[in-house]
Parts: structure tokens; sequence; C-alpha cells
């Protein structure tokens, strides 16, 4: 049966706050969970920080002391679902599995958005950018070979592949260059506003984790490595954040903040195999559904609107983790050499990005291309890669050595 959250009661927002005792959770395990258990945490993990942000800049915009309260009180339950959420992810695993399990998250997250967006430029705008994730996938992959001694289908299994993708290097592109027409609020899809606001938080959330926890190596060329990647995140963040419509209202993006966690909790539940995990996703569920109806009140009450028309009357078709090695060899096949102009795309290194290179890496290899470097001198030539749809497509091969002179 079709779900509509609208139609569900779930749990009153005042009745939400709960104990520490039911905030302990007891974290997976790395060796045994589901890979895409894993990414689901990342996730939901994202998305609750930003629900988060969003509050907290919502709050600092008005005076209104009653509304500011609401939203601290949906705000602090919004903090203990990411606490939750984030203390499943288990201590003993090291930065860099965390790291490559969020390049899995952002290669089948993004691609699976790809192929179910329904408008053109929206999916392309995906599809550019899953192949630049899917390449940090190959250079954070190589580099756990090389500092953990282990490889990266422990953690991915076989699932994703670890193959190149748009090589890094060819990422940094200037700043102008990353912002995206949007959409129109009034035409758009309500998935369409639901997949960018899933990308953008997700991607958020890889920046800041980036920030975080790049200092904390002491192997230069880690250091090196979150650093080179992480600037790349800011950008997809850029690049991902402009297709929103900025003229939407705070409570029409509350709203759709609301409603987007409603969608993803019930996604997230109806194909979660972890019993633990799963009962997790049902009660965040509930709560959502309390705090989807908190904030349509406080849309009747400010603006007068009804945000029963401003939303679906179900939910779309459930957000899938699944392999996606078919489709990203097809990108692979006919995307490698694209880069961005303005607000499209092109198969030229026009004088902007070519001036943004020579700025950034003019005096020297830039790292993601050093530790593939690195690696091959200490295995034998060889790079590390998981690959289970054959051998590394030909057309990628070519178009990156006509393009950006190899991989």
């Amino acid at each position: 049966m079709a779900f509509n959250p609208l139609e569900e009661r779930g749990l009153p927002l005042d009745q939400q706050i709960r104990s520490w005792r039911e905030l302990n959770v007891e974290p997976f395990d790395p060796d045994a969970v589901h890979p895409y258990t894993r990414c689901r945490v990342i996730t939901m993990n994202g998305i609750e920080v930003e629900a988060l942000v969003f509050s907290h800049q919502f709050a600092r915009h008005t005076n209104d002391k009653d509304l500011q309260r609401q939203l601290a009180l949906s705000r602090y339950v919004d903090h203990q679902q990411q606490k939750v959420v984030n203390w499943l992810l288990p201590g003993w695993s090291s930065v860099l599995e965390t790291t490559i399990a969020y390049e899995q998250v952002a290669t089948d997250l993004t691609a699976w958005v790809a192929r179910n967006e329904p408008d053109p430029y929206l999916k392309q705008a995906y599809e550019f950018g899953v192949l630049e994730d899917f390449d940090h996938l190959y250079r954070y992959s190589n580099l756990y070979e090389m500092i953990e001694h282990r490889k990266a289908e422990k953690i991915v299994d076989e699932l994703t592949e670890v193959i190149p993708g748009r090589p890094t290097r060819a990422h940094h592109r200037h700043p102008f260059d990353n912002v995206r027409d949007n959409y129109d609020k009034q035409t758009a899809a309500a998935i369409s506003k639901l997949h960018q606001l899933t990308i953008t938080s997700a991607e958020q959330q890889t920046l800041n984790y980036y920030a975080n926890v790049g200092p904390q190596y002491m192997e230069p060329i880690a250091r090196q490595l979150y650093q080179e990647i992480g600037l790349i995140e800011e950008e997809h963040v850029t690049h991902y954040e402009s297709l929103g419509d900025g003229s939407e209202s705070w409570f029409e993006k509350l709203l759709l903040h609301e409603y987007n966690e409603c969608y993803l909790y019930y996604s997230f539940f109806e194909q979660e195999v972890d019993p633990k995990v799963k009962q997790i996703w049902e009660l965040h569920l509930q709560m959502e559904i309390g705090q989807l109806h908190a904030a349509c009140d406080l849309m009747r009450r400010y603006e007068d609107r009804d945000p029963e028309a401003l939303l679906p009357t179900e939910l779309p078709n459930v957000l899938l983790f699944e392999p996606n090695k078919e489709y990203l060899r097809h990108l692979l096949a006919t995307q490698m050499d694209l880069t961005t102009l303005g607000t499209g795309y092109v198969r030229d290194q026009h004088e902007r990005f070519v001036a943004m290179q020579e700025r950034l890496q003019g005096d020297g290899t830039p790292v993601s291309d050093m530790v593939i470097e690195q690696h091959r001198e200490r295995f034998e030539g060889a790079d590390y890669r998981s690959e289970q749809a054959g051998p590394y497509p030909q057309e990628a091969q070519d178009r990156a050595e006509a393009q950006w002179g190899g991989l």
C-alpha cells in the first residue's frame, strides 16, 4: 500500500525526548555488518546533521521567540536522533575504513538518484558528480592498502567496484563553474526536490568529515590527500546546493527537510537487514512523522498556507542502496572527459579551467596521482582495483588519455 506520512499520526513532538539509556545504542560489528547497512547509517547521519544546521540558520533569521522555541524543541530531538545514528558506527573502525564507506555512499547513492531523477538537467548534475566520487573511492582505497595493508573489498564487498573514475586532478575547477541552474519550485517534481536535498546533505557531511579527520594523520601523503579531496567536496556541495530553488521560504524548506527524513527513514526501514538497526529506523520514522506534523502547523500559522498542497499524497518509490556497476561503467565510457563551464558541461579544457589547474598544480604533481604512483612502486607496478564487471572499459581509458593525459 502507498504510504503517506501526512495521514499517519506518528509520535507527537512533545513526547520524543529520550533518556541517556535509550540513546546508548550498541554499535554494529564492522566485520559482520552488511556494507549497505553501514551506508544507510552514514547517509542518515548526514541527513540529521543537515537538519540541525538548517534549523540553527532558520532560528538565526527570526526574532520570533515562539518560533525559536518550536525550532529548538524539534532541533533537540533531531540532535538525539543524530547521536543514535552516528553512534552506531564502531569506534574500532579506522578513519580510512569509514572514509571508504563514505565514498561508497557517495557512489551508490548518487548513482541511484541519477538513474531515478526525472529532470534531465538535474540527472546530468548527478551523473557528472558521481564519476568524481567514484575516483575518490579508488584513491582512498589505494591509500588504505599502502597505510593499513588491507583491501577495500573488506569494506565495500563486491557491491561496488573500485576502479578509476574521472581523474581527481581534473576535478579542480574555478568556483564560478561549480554553480548550476536551480530547479523551479513551482514546476519541479517532489522527488527532484528530495533528491537534491538528500545528495546535498550527504556531500556536506563528507566535506565536514574530511575537514575534521584529515589533520589526524601523521603520514604526509594521507594528510595531503584529505586536503585535496576535501577541497573537491566543497566544490560538490556548491554544485548540488545550487540546484535548489533559493526562493523557497524558510517554512517551505523546513517542510521539505521533514518530509525527506520521513521518506528516507521509511525507505531504509523497508530494506534494512539488521534487526536492531531496523528498529531504530522504525522509531525515527514515527518521530519524523510527528516532526512533519509540527512543521505543517508552523506553515499554517506563519504563512497561512496549506502544507498538504505542497507535498505528495504518498511517498515516492523507496530509495535503494544497490549495485550500480553497469550504470557507472556506461558513465565512464561516455562522460569521462566532461568538465563544467558556467552552468553547463563541455568537453574542452577552457581558459578558466586551465588557469585554475595552473594555479593549484603548476608547481608539482597532485597528491591524488602520487598515491597511485607510490602504490605502484610498492606493489610491483600495480594499483589497487576491485573489478567484478570485467576489464576496465577501453572507451573510458581512451577518453581519459585524450582529455586528461591518462589515469
